[in-house]
């Protein structure tokens, strides 16, 4: 019975013993094979520096993908460059947002972190955030710059120009055709009358400087004329007033002689008096006379000179406007300010050094429908001419509307779309967007737009620096800049509001890595 027993547990314990076999392999097997999501990881290409199989025109811009860790250069016609990247690590992410190149130098070395060496450097924003060569491990771990192979940012370096559009988005983005009414549509006529246009504004700009620096001239020597009046004509009424005393005192003296001897000598010095008091009176009156012609005169010039400078202030405006108007013009529409913002390249050196000087005079409000429902982020880019004056894509980073519905929703003031409209290039853009302006958007800068729902590390890690102020002393400059700060009022307020969350003040250049 025992036996029997034992025999029983035994052959109990084999199936137990096989069942067990089964799920260790069965675990084994399962950790062998990968798991749904590990599927379509692995599924997903590592990418790859790829370029496409055609003849490559000039970059019209760059669009760094935050999820794919790559970086694709479009030119009119499609892509032209792919590449791998490395961004913002966590805690250090790069921005999201809209960008441009501000500034490039082929060896460049950090400031900031331990003088790391960053070559074939394009900066996109002035607080340290580049795009540059550097190691790819396969992942983020950038300090919030977008590393690229270093060969690729070498061949890219020459390529690039200053503005040229840098969208980081943080899902993968594509330029897609689009047609709509709101998009500029230049007229050829005024777009073959801008070199012409602008030579005539020019010249007619330096000629009005000539006159104007001529008339204030004219009206310092006038006015130094003037000054010395008040002085000398005090003194001709003091030498006035003395003589008429001296006459007030011969009068006495000859009405109380007695004598006819003391009546002869009163005589004389009476008549002695009344000369001197009536030459006093004659170089007072001559004095008065000049010294209003003079002051006339200069109140004349000086009124001159103030329309000369008026006129000089047009003229270099209209000629800027001319020559700028041979420049692709960048757009950008705020929901959060309810503006609108005009930049154009002036490719003028930046007086503090770095980068060049971007024309910002058109700033005005903007209609919205529903200007309290979210439009998204937008970017409409001019890719090239067509036959119905230009061919635009659309790039969608932040998507509460599609590109269509954002478009449907503004509406741009007339006289912007018949100063700026006219002559649009390609490459002129337009950006719509939930966010205001960042405050890395100066005199010095295309726009820059940073998605505030996205992580911003790259910008937070970074020590702020003051603010630059940079007065327009400068009146070899075309008109058209005013002077170089930062906007006072209700958008400063807001700019140090987004600052105080962890937006970089404004460095100068060389301080800013």
């Amino acid at each position: 019975m025992t036996k029997e027993r034992t025999t029983g547990r035994h052959a109990l314990a084999r199936p137990r013993a096989k069942i067990a076999a089964l799920a260790a392999l069965s675990a084994i097997l399962t950790l062998m094979v990968p798991s749904g999501d590990a599927l379509a990881k692995r599924a997903k290409p590592a990418p790859v520096e790829a370029t496409a199989p055609r003849v490559a025109g000039e970059p019209i811009m760059a669009i760094v993908s935050i999820a794919s860790q790559q970086v694709t250069l479009y030119d009119a016609e499609g892509w032209i460059l792919r590449a791998p990247v490395s961004t913002g690590t966590s805690g250090r992410e790069t921005p999201a947002g809209v960008f441009a190149i501000l500034e490039k130098r082929k060896d460049h070395r950090s400031s900031m972190y331990d003088d790391a060496w960053m070559p074939n450097m394009q900066r996109i924003t002035w607080n340290g955030i580049a795009m540059h060569g550097g190691p790819l491990p396969g992942y983020a771990a950038s300090h919030g710059c977008v590393r690229l192979p270093y060969g690729f940012a070498e061949k890219l370096f020459d390529k690039t120009r200053i503005g040229m559009r840098v969208i980081v988005s943080p899902n993968d983005a594509e330029p897609v055709a689009i047609d709509h009414p709101a998009l500029l549509k230049p007229d050829p006529a005024a777009i073959a009358t801008i070199p012409a246009r602008a030579d005539t504004l020019t010249r007619e700009a330096e000629e009005a400087a000539k006159v104007a620096d001529e008339a204030k001239k004219a009206a310092k020597a006038a006015a130094r004329d003037v000054a010395p009046l008040k002085s000398s004509l005090r003194a001709l009424e003091r030498a006035k007033s003395r003589a008429d005393a001296e006459l007030a005192r011969a009068d006495r003296v000859l009405a109380k002689a007695s004598t006819d001897e003391a009546k002869a000598r009163a005589e004389a010095a009476q008549q002695s008096a009344a000369q001197r008091a009536g030459e006093a009176a004659a170089k007072l009156a001559a004095a008065n006379a000049d010294a209003e012609a003079k002051r006339a005169l200069a109140e004349a010039t000086k009124e001159a000179a103030k329309a000369a400078e008026a006129k000089k202030s047009e003229a270099a405006k209209l000629a800027s406007d001319a020559r700028l108007a041979g420049e692709p013009v960048s757009i950008y529409i705020s929901r959060a300010t309810n503006k609108l913002y005009v930049r154009r390249n002036t490719h003028k050196p930046a007086p503090d050094g770095g980068g060049e000087v971007f024309d910002a005079t058109i700033e005005v409000p903007v209609t919205i429908r529903d200007p309290d429902r979210p439009i998204g982020t937008h970017v409409f880019t001019a890719m090239a001419k067509s036959d119905a004056g230009l061919r635009w894509s659309a790039v969608t980073i932040d998507g509460a509307d599609d590109a269509k519905a954002a478009l449907d929703r503004i509406t741009m003031p007339p006289e912007v779309l018949a100063r700026i409209g006219p002559t649009a290039l390609p490459r002129s853009s337009i950006v719509i967007s939930d966010e205001p302006l960042s405050a890395e958007t100066n005199y010095r800068t295309e726009f820059v737009a940073v998605l505030s729902h996205q992580p911003q590390g790259g910008f937070i890690t970074r020590k702020p620096t003051p603010n630059v102020m940079v007065a327009d002393g400068d009146e070899s400059w075309d008109g058209g800049f005013g002077s170089f700060f930062f906007p006072s009022g209700p958008e400063s307020r807001e700019l140090r509001q987004r600052r105080s969350r962890g937006y970089p003040a404004q460095p100068l250049p060389w301080q800013a890595w």
